[in-house]
């Protein structure tokens, strides 16, 4: 049976098709390479749009506070970060403002809690989504500007 993965996207700042059609003949290592494209163009413009809606310049100010360091002792100092002071803190000052309800309050607060978790575990060297791996073809999707 054929069918078809598709992706449109057409607003101010991002203009994005694609397009895959599915057959029988089709590996499911072009459907994984396809998807994986679509999750990082997804997860850019997911962070792009939360940092108009809050200031995630303050959580990344409280992450360049700590030195991660590489390998295991980088991952756990940087999963220990996340419960910090300085990092629940920064999350919660630009979250719990009077502009947001208290169900937007908490939304905000796990998006930006995820944004935490990715940055803080990119900075100790582990690989926490696909757009590290070199996808032939796909050269120009692998190297995302880190904010």
């Amino acid at each position: 049976m054929d069918g078809q993965i598709q992706f449109v996207s057409n607003y101010p700042g991002w203009v994005s098709v694609k397009k895959l059609t599915v057959t029988e003949s089709t590996d499911a290592k072009s459907i994984m390479e396809f998807l994986a494209s679509l999750t990082n163009g997804i997860d850019g413009k997911v962070e792009d749009n939360l940092r108009k809606v809050v200031d995630l310049g303050k959580v990344d100010a409280a992450l360049r506070e700590i030195d991660f360091g590489k390998g295991e002792q980088g991952i756990a100092k940087a999963l220990a970060s996340l419960n910090s002071r300085a990092v629940t803190g920064a999350i919660k000052e630009i979250c719990e403002l009077e502009k947001f309800q208290k169900n937007e309050q908490k939304e905000l607060a796990g998006f930006c809690k995820a944004y935490a978790v990715r940055k803080a575990l990119k900075e100790s060297g582990l690989m926490v989504d696909y757009s590290e791996i070199e996808i032939p073809g796909m050269k120009r999707l692998k190297r995302t500007k880190t904010k």
